[in-house]
């Protein structure tokens, strides 16, 4: 069995943390310390780990928060690395850049990569992992990095920091393009969004599975983790049926799957703490904006309802 604990790193309950809230965004407002402070406060009881997206200005509140409140997390820091190439299958409007901004992005994750190094050696009590990018090789990607330059980014990472390090992918990728990105990394994090893939709720947690298991089965001498899982609790309908999401369905794959990665021992972070309104389009039931377990003014949906007092 692929299990974290082969990273020296102990169990934990995992979650996905942005907390941008309505009016903030990345590049324009970011969340203050004391709105950080609150978030963290109101997920460190129930929350061992948190993953956080780019080495950006929310990432030091984060781990500036978590140091001087001495709060018990550890952090899966990232780069969130922007496009090095044009992807002419993104199938929404995005994915196509000018020369000049694909050489300005190669200068920003080189920086971004450089900021991931420099955090990880200012906290090595609290950041226990590393991320070189998020989604970045799968072929519906608007943020398009070739194989061979995220593996020259984890290389670099591993040369400058003492921590683990890996790169967040769907399960695709990884069972059909990143052979050699696979044998570098310290351990392999794959993404699995039964939802998006139009499964029922009773299919879910058996096509996470299945998931799992195909890329675990494939490098089995790697450990497995899953960086995200979620269930959208609103659709429009791009992408997603309306009628296969809401706050029931989202508590039934939440306790599902924590259930079973506890049993099988699978670091696995769930997608996301709160809702984030800067997502996607500026149509309110835009599903990327309803992935939270928490709503975006921080009351609890149905699944963290237990977690909050009434």
């Amino acid at each position: 069995m692929n299990t974290f604990n082969k990273l020296g790193i102990s169990k934990g309950r995992a979650i996905c943390y942005s907390g941008f809230r309505q009016g903030q965004h990345p590049g324009g407002i970011y969340p203050s310390y004391e709105e950080v402070k609150e978030d963290l406060l109101l997920l460190h009881k129930h929350w061992k780990y948190l993953r956080i997206f780019d080495c950006d200005q929310h990432a030091d509140t984060v781990l500036e928060v978590i140091a001087k409140e001495k709060l018990d997390f550890m952090v899966m820091a990232s780069a969130y690395i922007e496009a090095e190439m044009n992807n002419f299958n993104c199938p929404w409007n995005g994915g196509i850049y000018t020369e000049e901004q694909l050489e300005q992005n190669v200068i920003n994750n080189a920086q971004k990569i450089a900021k991931l190094i420099d955090l990880a050696n200012q906290y090595p009590s609290i950041i226990c992992s590393l991320s070189v990018g998020n989604e970045a090789c799968v072929e519906w990607t608007d943020h398009y990095v070739p194989e061979n330059k995220v593996l020259e980014y984890v290389k670099r990472v591993k040369a400058g920091a003492t921590q683990p390090v890996t790169f967040c992918e769907n399960y695709v990728p990884w069972l059909i393009t990143l052979e050699k990105l696979a044998e570098e990394v310290d351990f392999i994090s794959i993404h699995t969004y039964p939802v998006w893939e139009y499964k029922h709720i009773t299919e879910a947690l058996d096509h996470t599975k299945h998931n799992y298991y195909s890329v675990a089965n494939k490098y089995p001498n790697k450990t497995v983790i899953i960086t995200e899982a979620g269930w959208a609790t609103n659709s429009n309908g791009r992408g997603i049926h309306p009628e296969n999401v809401s706050e029931e369905n989202q508590k039934i794959y939440y306790e599902k799957i924590m259930n079973w990665a506890e049993k099988e021992n699978i670091l696995t972070f769930f997608f996301e703490a709160f809702d984030e309104s800067w997502k996607g389009s500026t149509e309110p039931l835009e599903p990327e904006k309803h992935w939270g377990l928490f709503k975006i003014d921080r009351t609890p949906k149905l699944a963290a309802k237990h977690l909050t007092p009434s």
